[in-house]
């Protein structure tokens, strides 16, 4: 009998409540496990607004320890009662540090692992490197219920070598929680079709699929892309969202076609690691 995995990515706005977002999450995960889905993904740091576009001490209040931040304990038991795996974005208080975080929660709310976000962007409107440390976790796979998901954040989603390290570690499916919307320095400059092609060459070179989840909305004139989706092996379209939408979308994968299709390939036979060096030398 095939393996197979029902992924789901949620797509919606949130505002400066934490328990309205999470509510609505809530909401959107309920609606994508009666649709039958098992790792359902929400957009990355959900719990509020995208506080980055500007630095800005007030909003470090906002972060918790991983184990107790308030969208883990609220996605556990949900994980639990839906029998789905959530990977839950938050920001992550540890002592005097912090990160923009991912706690993989399983099917029965058991929590598989930490994510620390490696990529740490710093620009207008997308000012990270402020509120964040670089992720010190390296990057993760978990063995969930369902099958073996690799997880990255946001700007990880723009890094060949995250995607593959994630291949290499045994991923199945590739998960990529966003937030990502107009440059509000460049209004004339609109990323949301080199975003989607960027991770759809992951699937590609990777024979594997990728599910996006972003948020919608205008946040004091920074406009969310939304258009989450969810690519096949090949790098083709399952479902997509448009760019004001809400809601969640939902595919099915067959992940023992996937694994034979990436042995066919020879991507993976083919490499050459010893020439690689140049990929982890220091400009």
């Amino acid at each position: 009998m095939p393996r197979t995995m029902r992924v789901a990515a949620l797509q919606a706005a949130f505002g400066p409540d934490m328990k309205t977002n999470i509510a609505a999450v809530e909401r959107l995960v309920r609606a994508a496990a009666k649709d039958g889905a098992q790792v359902i993904l929400p957009p990355e740091l959900f719990q509020g607004p995208y506080f980055c576009k500007r630095e800005e001490t007030e909003w470090f209040r906002q972060a918790f320890e991983w184990r107790e931040h308030p969208c883990v304990a609220a996605m556990r038991p949900l994980a639990k009662e839906l029998d789905v795996a959530i990977p839950v974005s938050i920001f992550e208080r540890d002592g005097q540090e912090y990160y923009n975080s991912l706690v993989m929660v399983d099917a029965g709310g058991e929590i598989l692992g930490l994510y620390r976000k490696s990529h740490i962007p710093d620009g207008p409107g997308y000012e990270e490197k402020f509120y964040f440390r670089p992720g010190d976790t390296g990057f993760k796979v978990w063995r969930t219920k369902f099958g073996r998901v690799g997880v990255g954040v946001c700007w990880d989603q723009w890094f060949p070598e995250a995607a593959r390290a994630m291949t290499l570690l045994g991923a199945e499916v590739l998960f990529y929680p966003t937030a990502i919307g107009s440059e509000p320095e460049n209004p004339g400059l609109d990323t949301q079709s080199r975003w989607r092609r960027a991770m759809i060459g992951h699937a590609v070179s990777n024979v594997i699929p990728v599910v996006a989840s972003n948020r919608i909305g205008n946040e004091e004139g920074q406009i969310f892309y939304g258009s989450s989706f969810i690519a096949d092996e090949g790098g083709d379209f399952l479902a997509e969202m448009g760019r004001a939408d809400e809601g969640f979308i939902a595919a099915n994968i067959d992940l023992d076609h996937c694994d034979e299709r990436r042995s066919s390939w020879g991507f993976f036979r083919d490499r050459r690691p010893e020439l690689y060096g140049k990929l982890c030398a220091k400009p």
